[in-house]
């Protein structure tokens, strides 16, 4: 058994047991990744995938078994090189933040700047997607940390580290008759169309929650999977944005105005969440407490040591309301 054939084994049923793009993938070709396969099936004396002719059709039940064995052998065997890194150059490396839109585009940036100042070797890459890609990067061990606020808590591997509160504004045009309502209801909102996130993103459940408390159905006409598209929408006049406060600024946004509806919907807590199996290395830590500066490494060890056993923890220290407020 070779840690090459796990790596073949694991890929194929990432890619949904699609051979083309797990050669891919992994800079081979599809007939070595099969036959790879086979001989490891050999080897265990079980069919770990159904086949129809020479085509993999499903995950038998031990194959099932035998994929998450393997995943877990092939994160031990990464840990292991990272211990030793952690030791020979504890500077240099490779940090992957799996992040949504808005947090790498607004809430990221200033930590990232301190953070690369600090270790000027350390490569760092952005993954982003919907809050349930970038859990999946983690508990694959594609990355090493995810940030955001809906969905992560679905992932059970995932210890979670909550960072900041958030809430809302709603964005509309100069001039627009919301401006000079003394103070914003959800029916005033509701008169308009209104254009915000995709429902997997930046805390959509609580903006419909908070609609249907009132017995109201909004009247959603364009949705985003980051709020530079819902901006520019609103400032077209297709409808009123409903955002992240962070999303918001200004100077830069000039054609818009902003009004502040933190009273209307329930705030969301963003979460840094990390595999309860990886082994952090110091700079790791390092980042998680400039994104989230009551995270310190104590308080982190303590989490990942005293985790439960659904996966959400809620850090000792507690988490504050954050101007930067975003997913």
């Amino acid at each position: 058994m070779k840690l090459q054939q796990l790596r073949y084994l694991c890929e194929t049923a990432r890619q949904d047991m699609n051979l083309s793009k797990a050669a891919k993938n992994l800079h081979t070709s599809q007939p070595a990744i099969s036959k790879q396969i086979q001989m490891l099936e050999h080897e265990l004396g079980v069919d770990i995938f159904l086949r129809n002719g020479k085509r993999i059709v499903k995950i038998t039940p031990p194959g099932q078994l035998i994929i998450q064995t393997a995943t877990r052998m092939l994160r031990d065997a990464d840990n292991l090189k990272k211990i030793a890194q952690e030791f020979t150059n504890e500077a240099s490396g490779t940090l992957t933040i799996a992040t949504t839109h808005t947090q790498a585009r607004y809430a990221l940036p200033i930590v990232i700047k301190r953070f690369t100042a600090r270790y000027p070797k350390v490569k760092l890459i952005l993954r982003q997607g919907s809050p349930m890609q970038i859990s999946a990067l983690v508990t694959s061990g594609e990355a090493d940390v995810a940030i955001a606020t809906e969905a992560i808590e679905q992932f059970h591997e995932l210890v979670m580290l909550p960072c900041y509160e958030w809430n809302r504004c709603v964005i509309v045009l100069p001039k627009h008759p919301l401006l000079k309502t003394k103070k914003l209801t959800l029916e005033a909102i509701n008169q308009y169309p209104i254009i915000t996130y995709d429902f997997a993103f930046t805390g959509r459940s609580k903006i419909n929650q908070a609609f249907a408390n009132h017995g109201l159905e909004p009247n959603v006409v364009l949705t985003a999977i980051d709020s530079d598209v819902i901006k520019t929408y609103v400032e077209l006049g297709l409808g009123v944005g409903i955002l992240a406060n962070m999303a918001f600024d200004a100077k830069r946004d000039k054609n818009l105005r902003s009004i502040d509806a933190s009273h209307l919907f329930e705030s969301s807590t963003t979460r840094i969440g990390i595999s309860r199996h990886s082994y952090l290395r110091g700079y790791i830590f390092d980042f998680i407490e400039m994104f989230a500066p009551h995270l310190n490494h104590a308080s982190i060890k303590a989490t990942l040591k005293n985790n439960t056993s659904d996966g959400i923890e809620n850090s000792a220290t507690p988490i504050t309301t954050n101007s930067r407020n975003a997913n």
